[in-house]
C-alpha cells in the first residue's frame, strides 16, 4: 500500500457518500480519437454531472461532514470549478458557502457559482490572492476554510476515479491526469498503485503554469511567477508541501505541455468524442501529441475532469 494522507478503506467508504449522480461516469474506448493519435484511448468523462466537473466528488465529501458536525459556514478558495461543486453540494445539506475567485476567472464559472445560490467574492489577482483572501475572511468569521487537495477529503472524493477505473477499464497501462493542486492525481495514483500497480500513473500540466510539476522533479516545493496559460482550473503557483509529497509517492511522472498542444487536445476532444471541454481537460491527449512515440501501441486512459468553459474563449481557441 502506499504511504501517504489518504486511506483506501476511506476511499471505498466515500461511494456510500457521494450522490450516486456523480459517480460511475461514462468509461469507454474512443477509436477514431485512437487512430489520430496512433494507440487505443479510452475517456473517463467526469464532465456528466450537474456541475460538469470532477471536484463533486470530493465537494460530496467536506460538504457531507460539515453537515454531520453540525457546521454551516463554509469559505473556499477556487478557480472555478470547486466553488461550484461545493455550491451544489452544500445548498442540499444547508451550508452557506462563500467562494472567493479571481475576476479573471471564466465569467461561466462565476456564473454558475452565483445561480446556486452562493455568496462570490472576486479579488484581483490569481488564484493564490483568492487563496490568501478565503484565509482571511474564514478566520474573521470563525468558518470552516475548504482547501482544495490539503483536505484530504477531496483527494478521496477524487480517488474514487480510480476504482471506477480499475473496475471498468481491461488492460490499461497508462492513466494521464491534469495536474494543478494535486488533488485529482493524488487520489487516483493512490488507487491505482494499490490496485493497478502496472499502470503508469502520469500528471500533465500547461508549461505556462509549472510549479507541481517542477516541484515534483525536483523533489521540494518550487514555486514561479505568474502563470500563463489558458487552462485556469489548474494554473496555480505556490504547492502544497503535503500534497507534494504525496505526488512524489504515487506518481510516475510529470510532463509539462505547450499551450498549441491543448488547443489541439480541445479540438480532437470536439472532433472525435464530440466532446466541449475547458483546456484542463484535454491536457492528456495534448500529452500524447507531444510524445506519440512514448504511447505508440499503448492503452491510455485520459480523464476530461471539466467542461465550464466560457463559449465566446472556446470559440476563438478551437473553433477558428
Amino acid at each position: 500500500m502506499p504511504r501517504t494522507r489518504l486511506d483506501l478503506d476511506r476511499i471505498h467508504a466515500a461511494r456510500r457518500v457521494i450522490d450516486p449522480v456523480f459517480l460511475d461516469t461514462p468509461l469507454y474506448r474512443c477509436d477514431t480519437l485512437g487512430r489520430q493519435l496512433g494507440c487505443t484511448v479510452s475517456i473517463k468523462l467526469e464532465t456528466a454531472n450537474p456541475v460538469r466537473s470532477f471536484k463533486a466528488r470530493g465537494a460530496e465529501l467536506v460538504a457531507s461532514g460539515l453537515a454531520g458536525q453540525g457546521r454551516t459556514d463554509v469559505v473556499c478558495a477556487s478557480a472555478g470549478n470547486l466553488g461550484q461543486a461545493l455550491s451544489w453540494s452544500g445548498r442540499r445539506r444547508g451550508l452557506a458557502v462563500t467562494v472567493v475567485a479571481s475576476r479573471a476567472a471564466p465569467v461561466a464559472k462565476l456564473d454558475r457559482i452565483r445561480a446556486l445560490g452562493s455568496a462570490l467574492e472576486l479579488v484581483d489577482g490569481d488564484f493564490e490572492a483568492a487563496r490568501e483572501r478565503a484565509a482571511r475572511v474564514a478566520r474573521r468569521r470563525g468558518a470552516r476554510l475548504v482547501e482544495d487537495s490539503l483536505d484530504v477529503e477531496t483527494c478521496e472524493g477524487a480517488a474514487t476515479i480510480g476504482l471506477e477505473l480499475v473496475g471498468g477499464v481491461p488492460d490499461f497501462d497508462a492513466v494521464l491526469l491534469a495536474l494543478g493542486g494535486g488533488a485529482m492525481a493524488s487520489g487516483v495514483g493512490h488507487v491505482l498503485k494499490a490496485l493497478a500497480p502496472g499502470v503508469e500513473v502520469i500528471c500533465v500540466q500547461p508549461a505556462g503554469a509549472p510549479a507541481m510539476t517542477r516541484s515534483w522533479h525536483e523533489r521540494r516545493v518550487v514555486t514561479t511567477e505568474p502563470v500563463d496559460t489558458i487552462a485556469d482550473g489548474v494554473a496555480g503557483r505556490l504547492p502544497i508541501p503535503a500534497v507534494l509529497a504525496d505526488l512524489l509517492t504515487v506518481v510516475d511522472d510529470a510532463v509539462l505541455v505547450r499551450e498549441s498542444s491543448i488547443v489541439a487536445g480541445m479540438r480532437l476532444l470536439l472532433e472525435h468524442p464530440g466532446l466541449v471541454v475547458e483546456p484542463s481537460a484535454a491536457l492528456g491527449v495534448a500529452a500524447v501529441l507531444e510524445d506519440r512515440d512514448r504511447f505508440a501501441g499503448r492503452h491510455v486512459v485520459t480523464v476530461v475532469c471539466g467542461s465550464n468553459v466560457d463559449l465566446g474563449a472556446y470559440q476563438r481557441w478551437v473553433l477558428r
